[in-house]
């Protein structure tokens, strides 16, 4: 079969590797379309593990091939896949922290070499461990929508980190994929989204999904609670007034935006970190209005395997409907092209996902 092999830094190559040997209590699906993610993306783009690895988890597709102690599917059937499941019993698990389980933390699906999710390539191994996180997907719906499920699935535990209720204002900085996630998700929930990013493009799809108020990033001044959006722009700088904000996400790694959330912040709200995943960096907080103001600084990463059926029901139903936001479609052999997208994206462009 043909996969994207990560060789090095910035080094994808098209490959002919062996198709993945199954054991018995496992599945073999033909991938039909894969996301590319972030997390991936700096690991190609840095050299951050070894290689050679073959990359991509938001993995949707069929089962072509089961094992014989294989149960719950059949050949034929169209499902998601989840390439990481806690285990439930843990210290970690019994906190409910799932991302620092060590089954967690063992990536259960690939298409050959040290296991990394597989998506980029023509079929993948789905090993037990990880068979309580697979998805099947209905017949209405897309494999793009079954391949979105786990980005959607960060996203909802990142909110249900937060203390969070119904007409609270709540600012989203950033406004890619995982922003609008979350600037529809707040929306659904009944809370004041003031969602912020560079590209006016983007802008408009948040109101779209839900946002209350917009603002360019490079000029983003809080809306003043008088004025809807279509108040002037003079009206809007005669006020002083600003809206408090109960909490602010973060979907950009800016520590600028950081700092600018952490003051806006009212006492006692809340900051989710989403997308700061660079170690060793140094943001110059002020840490007295953590303490003092009581404001919480909150870290969320990867899914949570135990709200699978609820993003499901979100997905698939359409309520949050996830077609809207893939903009740019890739074959395999143009792997490299995609993630050099998806790296640097364009007013045009939003979600990029590669079909084999």
């Amino acid at each position: 079969m043909r996969a994207a092999v990560y060789r090095g830094p910035n080094d994808l190559r098209i490959e002919t590797v062996p198709v993945p040997r199954i054991g018995p209590r496992e599945l073999l699906v033909k991938v039909a379309v894969c996301g590319v993610c972030p997390t991936d993306i700096k690991k190609i783009h840095y050299g951050t593990v070894p290689p050679p690895r073959i990359f991509g988890h938001e993995t949707a597709g069929t089962i072509v091939r089961l094992g014989p102690r294989a149960q719950g599917f059949r050949i034929g059937d169209r499902v998601a896949l989840h390439h990481h499941v806690p285990c439930l019993d843990c210290h970690a698990c019994r906190h409910h922290a799932f991302a620092q389980c060590e089954q967690y933390k063992r990536t259960g699906v690939t298409a050959g070499f040290e296991p990394a999710g597989g998506g980029f390539a023509e079929y993948v191994r789905v090993m037990p461990f990880v068979l309580p996180g697979v998805v099947k997907i209905p017949r209405k719906n897309s494999f793009e929508e079954g391949a979105m499920l786990e980005p959607v699935n960060t996203v909802l535990k990142a909110i249900k980190r937060l203390s969070l209720l119904p007409g609270d204002t709540v600012l989203v900085a950033g406004q890619g994929p995982i922003g609008l996630m979350f600037t529809r998700l707040l929306h659904l929930r009944g809370m004041n989204v003031l969602a912020t990013d560079l590209m006016e493009s983007r802008l408009k799809l948040a109101r779209k999904l839900g946002a209350r108020w917009t603002q360019l990033a490079s000029t983003a001044e809080i809306p003043p609670t008088a004025f809807p959006l279509r108040s002037s722009k003079s009206q809007i700088a005669n006020r002083k007034s600003q809206i408090p904000l109960d909490s602010a996400i973060l979907a950009v790694p800016s520590d600028a935006a950081l700092r600018q959330a952490i003051q806006r912040v009212r006492g006692a709200g809340q900051i989710m970190l989403f997308a700061h995943t660079r170690r060793g960096a140094t943001t110059g907080l002020d840490l007295a209005s953590v303490c003092v103001d009581e404001k919480d600084l909150l870290g969320s990463y990867s899914s949570d395997f135990t709200l699978q059926n609820e993003v499901a029901r979100l997905v698939f139903s359409r309520k949050l409907d996830v077609r809207q936001l893939i903009t740019h479609r890739f074959p395999l052999a143009e792997a490299a092209k995609a993630v050099q997208l998806a790296s640097k994206p364009t007013p045009q462009s939003l979600k990029v996902v590669i079909s084999p």
